[in-house]
């Protein structure tokens, strides 16, 4: 049992330290398996996710981010809840963090 909570991951591919290049896809995509990741990491997965919160910098990105988040939960996808924040990154405009079954 138990619950792994992972915070804010962002947008940012850990081989080159740099924010993913290609718009909101790219980095939503990147966040995602930044993710993936660190939630195998820890003894969990993506299909384990009970809930996520989307940090977006621009709303206009909602669907961007929207269309490349089904790719990944295709089916029963977890809760979601949504927030606008400015970014602190330059470049950044997502994040995502989880709340996943251990």
């Amino acid at each position: 049992g138990g619950m792994v909570y992972v915070s804010s991951m962002g947008p940012v591919d850990p081989e080159t330290g740099q924010v993913a290049a290609g718009g909101i896809k790219a980095q939503t995509t990147q966040c995602l398996a930044n993710l993936k990741a660190r939630l195998e990491a820890e003894g969990s997965s993506l299909e384990k996710v009970a809930s996520v919160t989307v940090v977006l910098a621009e709303e206009d990105d909602f669907a961007g981010m929207n269309e490349e988040w089904l790719k990944w939960f295709p089916t029963n996808p977890p809760a979601r809840q949504g927030a606008k924040l400015p970014a602190r990154i330059p470049g950044l405009k997502v994040s995502i963090a989880a709340i996943a079954e251990a």
